[in-house]
Parts: C-alpha cells; sequence; structure tokens
C-alpha cells in the first residue's frame, strides 16, 4: 500500500513539473532570425555566437563580443536591441 501511496505521488509530481522545465529551457534562433540579430549588432559594433529565442518577441544574446567590452544584449521582435547590459 505504501509503495503504491509513494509511486502515485511520484508519477503525480512528476507530471506536473515537466512542462515546466520545458518551458524554461530557450531555444535557439533559427538561422534567419540569427542573422537579422547578427545584422542589428553589427550596427553597434557587436557580434553573437549564439542567440536564444525567449519568445516570438524577444532574443538574448550573452556575451557578445562588442568592440566596446562584451555585453548581455536582448532584442524586441522587430530586431531592435531593448537592454544592453555590461557583463563584468
Amino acid at each position: 500500500m505504501i509503495r503504491s501511496t509513494t509511486l502515485a505521488l511520484f508519477l503525480a509530481t512528476a507530471a506536473l513539473t515537466a512542462p515546466a522545465l520545458a518551458q524554461g529551457a530557450d531555444e535557439m534562433a533559427s538561422a534567419e532570425e540569427k542573422a537579422k540579430v547578427d545584422e542589428a549588432l553589427a550596427k553597434v559594433g557587436c557580434k553573437a555566437e549564439e542567440v536564444e529565442k525567449e519568445s516570438a518577441t524577444l532574443f538574448e544574446v550573452d556575451d557578445a563580443a562588442c568592440d566596446i567590452g562584451q555585453y548581455d544584449i536582448k532584442l524586441n521582435g522587430g530586431y531592435k536591441i531593448t537592454v544592453m547590459t555590461l557583463d563584468e
């Protein structure tokens, strides 16, 4: 009886937490999206190795290499920089 209850509790917990874990994982931008982000970053002297797509209207670049230092950068769905933070 205790084993059945423990197993049921474990399965219920796993079923509830799996979607939350999947939502927390950022997906990478497509090649087309990355090209547009790269174009926007080049205008301010920056380059990105990877571009994360946090949502349909938000892109994030961690550790962008810029002429003036290393930055974390966020861009909106129109590929405009909305946040640029010095990454020390």
